[in-house]
């Protein structure tokens, strides 16, 4: 493994703090705080990302985690390593008083959040509650939370002292059980616990801590929380929450086997896109875009500096390598020094360049593609997917990473049977969800099929207490906007909920198609953003959009107001320029260029602005548009990846013919009437020839 890495200025330290393992609990308010899946796996990439792809060591990564392990009472790693409320409370002054001035702080929290009764009356009132990180002792009656006024005193202290500071919290703080097979798991709990907690503070004195956030307040003008329910307005650092403070951090098992949880999983996937300029705004987006592919009621919400570089990337610039130990070309495949040690998995692809290579943004140096099928503990055999140039690989030569996933073009669905006091007996539960097996096996579809049994799976299927189908989400929750319900006295309706269920995937399919090659010269060269919005707007007129309220996070758009889509192209050649809606309603249309063109082009250096009117479906209070803009060098149709909405048939207005470049098969394969494989690469088609961007828009009805 070699990283090279362009440190100059840069001085990174991190907090990484994940509970899986809860010590036995039971609140005096109900509930209990439940052990955990995926906190401690997550930390444990986020460490593996820092010290692999930013080069940090060890000394600079402060670590608490608590594991758990069947059988067992106790997490293995040693009392001084756990997350208590002792242990945060030292690592966030510990890190606070090695960094200096300058430096830059990451502080990373997968665990439960929670809310107690407030200890600050005089600030929130006698009913008020703090929202908590839950340390893993929270059930001894001695052990206390780490308060949100807490925090906010530690924050402030790092930012009055010049470091550059940014806080991920993967948790939620209302938070309940989940619903049926999908294997979700919620990092909350629904109830406020009211044990009394010892009120002295390891932070500060009281009156400090009283004092910091009436300072908080005044500086915010408004003595309450933004939408993530965490902290005051951020001034001087970043914050990243998983959900809004009524919403669920979901941890599911995305590869299938190991759950992780969605805010870390697609935040780290983001950052494999990392180049120079990337800002926490843009991380942002393409995050909430992918979560919502699949929990909808999840948004990450974001606050502070959402402008800010992450990591300060304007000072890094990773190259990440491993090298072809043999090469076996009888059988095409080589053997790369990469494994399970540096968390690879079966298909993660790289493309292969000459010994000598240092700079791997020449993307017509890459002799061939590789993707693992062979996992191993260090070393992987790969076998060699495409070649590239006639150059024949050499035992040295160099393999760069791509995308450690592949898009599942295929999904899952499991059939769950509520329970007997959910739903009443009169309801034949076992008849409707065997009509619903069988109308999946007659489908012949290859998008959807029964997940294995103790597989998560993407979507579920159960019955309601009205006689009517519903399709949820992994965690239980149901998808909204499939309307209208299907009956179970409906001799079509098993048919109907399978075709929903296609419709869906090709829809999510569309909506998690990227460009994961950070080394693409197109890399980060589209840049797309909502500037603001206007009430009244003709399109004579000049734009005059007025800044959002709630800015960094996804703006909410009252229907009939107008926004404006800003597409900026800094990359050194013209861009083709194709803009795609993905509708409340499950539809895909194409907005921009209207009509039958396929694209417009954008100049270097230049860019456009579109004017956007806010609607919604007729019958529909509130929705989610997703704008997906794609840039491309050649011409390609982006016809291929509209829909119809849901129920509706295709109308065949447009005659797309066949797949004229490898770029158009890879988009005929997303949205296809049958795949043709269970999984794809983007990477594997010419990757540096286009490049994609979104951000969504959430509109409603504004109430009179």
């Amino acid at each position: 493994m070699s990283c090279v890495i362009s440190r100059k200025s840069l001085n990174l330290y991190a907090l990484l703090i994940g509970v899986d393992c809860y010590l036995p609990n039971e609140l005096s308010g109900g509930g209990s705080y439940p052990c955990l899946g995926g906190a401690v796996r997550d930390i444990l990439y986020v460490e593996e990302f820092l010290q692999r792809r930013l080069g940090m060591t060890k000394e600079h990564i402060f670590k608490l985690t608590s594991t758990c392990i069947t059988g067992e009472t106790q997490p293995p790693e040693l009392p001084e390593n756990w997350p208590t409320y002792e242990n945060m409370i030292t690592g966030f002054k510990k890190i606070s008083d090695t960094a200096l001035p300058g430096d830059q702080v990451y502080i990373h929290y997968c665990g439960h959040g929670g809310r107690t009764t407030t200890q600050y009356p005089g600030l929130k009132g006698e009913k008020g509650i703090d929202e908590a990180l839950v340390p893993m002792d929270i059930g001894n009656s001695e052990a206390r939370y780490l308060r949100d006024i807490e925090m906010a005193y530690l924050l402030k202290s790092m930012v009055e002292k010049g470091l550059v500071v940014t806080i991920l919290l993967d948790c939620c703080h209302s938070g309940g059980a989940t619903r049926g097979k999908g294997g979700a798991g919620v990092r909350g709990i629904g109830t406020i616990d009211t044990t009394p907690r010892p009120e002295e503070s390891l932070v500060a004195s009281h009156v400090e801590l009283t004092e910091t956030w009436q300072d908080l307040s005044s500086a915010t003008t408004r003595n309450i929380k933004p939408a993530s329910g965490w902290l005051l307005e951020p001034t001087g650092y970043v914050l990243l929450a998983a959900c809004r403070a009524s919403e669920f951090a979901n941890e599911y098992a995305f590869d299938g086997t190991e759950s992780n949880g969605a805010l870390t999983y697609w935040f780290l996937d983001s950052l494999k896109q990392m180049g120079a300029g990337l800002t926490y705004k843009q991380v942002h987006d393409h995050v909430v875009a992918k979560i919502h592919g699949q929990f909808e009621q999840q948004t990450p919400q974001l606050q502070g500096e959402g402008n800010r570089v992450v990591f300060g990337s304007e000072h890094v610039q990773p190259h990440y390598a491993v090298n072809v130990m043999q090469v076996d070309s009888a059988s095409q495949r080589v053997l790369l020094n990469a494994g399970q040690v540096q968390g690879m998995r079966k298909g993660v692809q790289f493309a292969i360049y000459p010994p000598s290579t240092t700079d791997f943004t020449q993307t017509d140096q890459r002799l061939a593609l590789v993707d693992i099928a062979e996992l191993g503990a260090t070393d992987s055999w790969s076998r060699i997917t495409k070649q590239l140039r006639s150059d024949p690989i050499e035992q040295g030569a160099q393999a760069v990473m791509l995308d450690p996933s592949t898009s599942r073009l295929r999904r899952t669905v499991c059939l769950v049977r509520q329970d007997d006091d959910i739903i009443p007996s009169t309801i034949d539960q076992n008849d409707a969800l065997e009509r619903i097996d069988q109308a999946l096996a007659q489908s012949g579809s290859g998008f959807v099929t029964l997940a294995e049994e103790g597989k998560p799976a993407d979507y579920q299927v159960a019955v309601n207490s009205a006689f009517e189908y519903e399709i949820w989400d992994p965690s239980g929750k149901e998808i909204k906007n499939l309307r209208p319900a299907l009956r179970m006295d409906d001799g079509n309706a098993p048919f109907k909920v399978v075709q929903r269920l296609i419709h869906l995937t090709k829809y999510r399919n569309v909506n998690e198609l990227d460009n994961n090659d950070i080394y693409s010269p197109l890399a980060n060269k589209l840049v797309v953003e909502l500037t603001g919005v206007q009430q009244d707007y003709d399109p004579v007129d000049r734009p005059e959009p007025q800044p959002f309220i709630d800015s960094g996070n996804t703006p909410m758009l009252n229907a009939g107001e107008w926004t404006f889509l800003r597409i900026m192209n800094k990359s050194l050649k013209i861009l083709n320029i194709t803009v795609l809606d993905l509708q409340p309603d499950w539809g895909i249309n194409q907005i921009y260029p209207r009509g039958s063109g396929s694209f417009e082009p954008l100049d270097p250096g230049q860019s456009i602005l579109l004017p956007l009117e806010a609607s919604l479906p007729a019958g529909y209070t509130e929705g989610t548009d997703l704008i997906k803009v794609f840039a491309t060098l050649g011409t390609t149709n982006f016809r291929w990846l509209e829909l119809p909405a849901l129920d509706q048939p295709v109308t065949g207005a447009v005659t797309r013919g066949g797949p004229a470049n490898p770029l158009e098969e890879l988009l005929a394969a997303v949205t296809a009437q049958d795949p043709k494989t269970r999984n794809l690469n983007p990477a594997a088609y010419p990757s540096w020839e286009w490049v994609t961007a979104q951000v969504e828009a959430r509109v409603h009805v504004q109430s009179r």
